[in-house]
C-alpha cells in the first residue's frame, strides 16, 4: 500500500496529486479527480476533434471535481449527476487502491441519454472497486448537439464534424493507455464499461476497428442502439441551429454560446410529447452514434456480424422493466383501447406487432398502459440484448454472457432503468439510493452484481454458459418471478430482434 506522501502521479502532461480516503477493513480508496484527458473544447476547438492537453509546471491538485460537459443541473433523473462549471469539460476521475499496483481497470462510459449525464455521480465513485482490487475511471464526454451534431464542410460534401463524443471516449481510452500505470492500473487489463448511452457507447467501441487496441473486455448495462444514419442525425443538428439563430456550422455554432445552445436543443426536445415520444425513441431520432462512414463507419450491428471485437469477453444485459414506469403515467384511456389498436400507434409493421402479441399474450390481462410500457422496454433495450449476442456468435468468439436484472423496487413495484446502477456499484449506502430502490435495498444482491462485475473485470469468466441460439442461457439478478427463468428471459423481446435488420 502506498504511503500518503506518494500521492502524487505523474501523468505525460504534468504531476497531479489525489485524495486519500479511508475504506473498511483497512482499505483505501486513492481518488484523482478531474483530470484533463484532452484541452478544453472552447474557441477553435469548439466542434472540433480532441486536442493534446497542454502541459502543465507544478503539481496539479486533483482533488475536486472537474466541470462537466451537462450545462446545468438536471433534477429530474434517477441517478444524482452534478453538474459542474468551467471550460475543461474533458476530463477523467481516476480511482484506485494504490498507486504503485498493476491491477485491472474499468473505464465506465456514464448514461444520460447523450443530453444528460455526470461522471461526477457519487454512484459511480470507485471506492468499492477499490476496496476489490480493481482501479476505476469515470469518463466525461461532450453530449447533445456539441457531441452527436452532424455539420457538412459545404452543400454535397461529407461531414466536416460528426460523431464528436465517441472522439472523446477514444481519446480518453487512449489517455488510459498511455497514463494509467501510474495510478496503478494495468493498461493491458481494460475493461470499458456503461449504462444505458454509456453502454450504447460501449457498444460502438466494441464494434470500432480503431479502438480494438485499447480495452481487453466490455461490459454493457441496459444498451440500445442509436447509431442513426447520417441524414437524421444532420436533420436534428439543423433544427437545433435554427432554433438558435445560427447557420448549422462550424463557424455558425461556435459563435451561439453554450447555455444558450443547450436550450435551443431542449426547445426542440420539448416539442415531441406523448406517443410522438414513443415513436421517435422507437424511430432511433436521439442523439447518439451516427454512421458516418468514417469515425463510425457501419452500423454497430453490421460490424459486429462482421466480426469486429470479436475477441473481447462481452457482459451484457437489461432490466426487466426499463421503462415498466412509463405504465404509471400514461393516460386511464389507453386501458381502455383494444391492443392491437394502441400497438398500432407506435409501431407501424403489422407482423411485428402480431408477433409481439402473440408471444407476450399475458400481457393484454394487465391492461393497455402495461402492454405498452412493456412493448416499449423490449424495443427499445431488450431486443438489443439478444441481437448483439446472437451477432457475436461464431468460431472466433471471445465469449458473450448475457444477464438479466428482475428485482423490484418497493417504491414502484418495477425492475425499472437505473434502478441495478447502485447494486453493480455496491453503493447502497449512498443517500440518493433510497429514493429509486426503498429503504432496504437487498445488499445480497449488490455483493452477487458486483462480485460478478469484478470478476469479469479481472479476466474471470462469468460463473454461468455463454448465450447461444439453443438455450438464450440468461443469469437473472433478482428474479422474483417465474418468468424470470434462466432461459426464456429474453423471450417476449424476441419478436423485435429481426426490426433491427432493418429500423436504421
Amino acid at each position: 500500500m502506498s504511503r500518503d506522501e506518494d500521492l502524487v502521479v505523474a501523468t505525460e502532461a504534468g504531476p497531479v496529486s489525489g485524495v486519500v480516503r479511508d475504506l473498511e477493513d483497512g482499505h483505501r480508496s486513492i481518488a484523482f479527480l478531474g483530470v484533463p484527458y484532452a484541452a478544453a473544447p472552447v474557441g477553435e476547438l469548439r466542434f472540433a476533434a480532441p486536442q493534446p492537453v497542454s502541459p502543465w509546471t507544478g503539481v496539479r491538485a486533483a482533488v475536486e471535481p472537474g466541470a462537466t460537459p451537462l450545462r446545468r443541473q438536471v433534477d429530474a433523473t434517477l441517478i444524482p449527476e452534478p453538474a459542474v462549471p468551467g471550460e475543461e469539460t474533458l476530463n477523467v476521475n481516476v480511482f484506485t487502491p494504490d498507486i504503485t499496483g498493476f491491477a485491472p481497470v474499468m473505464v465506465w462510459i456514464h448514461g444520460g441519454g447523450f443530453v444528460s449525464g455526470s461522471p461526477n455521480s457519487p454512484w459511480y465513485d470507485g471506492r468499492a472497486f477499490n476496496r476489490d482490487g480493481v482501479v476505476t475511471v469515470s469518463v466525461s464526454y461532450r453530449l447533445g448537439c456539441e457531441g452527436y451534431g452532424v455539420l457538412d464542410a459545404e452543400p454535397g460534401a461529407g461531414p466536416a464534424v460528426s460523431n464528436l463524443g465517441v472522439l472523446d471516449q477514444l481519446a480518453a481510452l487512449q489517455w488510459v493507455r498511455r497514463n494509467i500505470a501510474a495510478f496503478g492500473g494495468d493498461p493491458r487489463r481494460v475493461t470499458i464499461a456503461g449504462q444505458s448511452a454509456g453502454a450504447t457507447s460501449v457498444l460502438t467501441l466494441l464494434a470500432m476497428p480503431e479502438a480494438q487496441p485499447l480495452f481487453a473486455r466490455a461490459l454493457a448495462i441496459s444498451p440500445t442502439l442509436v447509431d442513426a444514419p447520417l441524414d437524421i442525425a444532420r436533420e436534428r443538428t439543423r433544427a437545433v441551429a435554427e432554433n438558435a439563430g445560427a447557420p448549422a456550422t462550424v463557424e455558425g455554432l461556435r459563435g451561439v454560446a453554450p447555455d444558450r445552445l443547450a436550450a435551443a436543443q431542449e426547445a426542440i426536445e420539448q416539442k415531441a410529447k406523448g406517443l410522438k415520444v414513443l415513436r421517435g425513441a422507437l424511430a432511433g431520432r436521439m442523439w447518439g452514434p451516427t454512421v458516418d462512414g468514417e469515425v463510425v463507419e457501419r452500423a454497430t450491428l453490421e460490424s459486429l456480424r462482421a466480426g469486429v471485437g470479436a475477441s473481447k469477453p462481452l457482459l451484457i444485459g437489461a432490466a426487466r422493466d426499463e421503462v415498466g414506469t412509463l405504465a404509471d403515467q400514461l393516460p386511464e384511456w389507453t386501458n381502455r383501447i383494444p391492443a392491437s389498436w394502441l400497438m398500432r400507434s407506435v409501431v407501424q409493421d403489422a407482423a411485428a406487432r402480431r408477433g409481439y402479441l402473440r408471444e407476450n399474450r399475458r400481457l393484454l390481462a394487465e391492461g393497455g398502459s402495461v402492454l405498452l410500457a412493456k412493448f416499449v422496454t423490449d424495443a427499445v433495450f431488450r431486443r438489443v440484448v439478444p441481437a448483439v449476442a446472437d451477432a457475436r456468435i461464431g468460431d472466433e468468439d471471445g465469449g458473450t454472457w448475457v444477464y438479466g436484472f428482475g428485482w423490484r423496487s418497493p417504491r414502484n413495484g418495477w425492475a425499472h432503468h437505473c434502478l441495478d446502477v447502485p447494486f453493480w456499484f455496491d453503493c447502497l449506502d449512498d443517500p440518493a439510493v433510497s429514493a429509486v430502490a426503498g429503504l432496504r435495498p437487498r445488499q445480497d444482491l449488490a455483493e452477487a452484481m458486483h462480485a460478478a462485475a469484478v470478476s469479469f473485470v479481472r479476466g474471470e469468466d462469468p460463473a454461468w454458459p455463454q448465450w447461444s441460439e439453443e438455450t438464450r442461457e440468461t443469469r437473472v439478478f433478482g428474479a422474483n418471478e417465474i418468468i424470470d427463468d434462466q432461459e426464456g428471459y429474453y423471450d417476449g423481446a424476441m419478436p423485435l430482434v429481426a426490426g433491427l435488420q432493418t429500423d436504421r
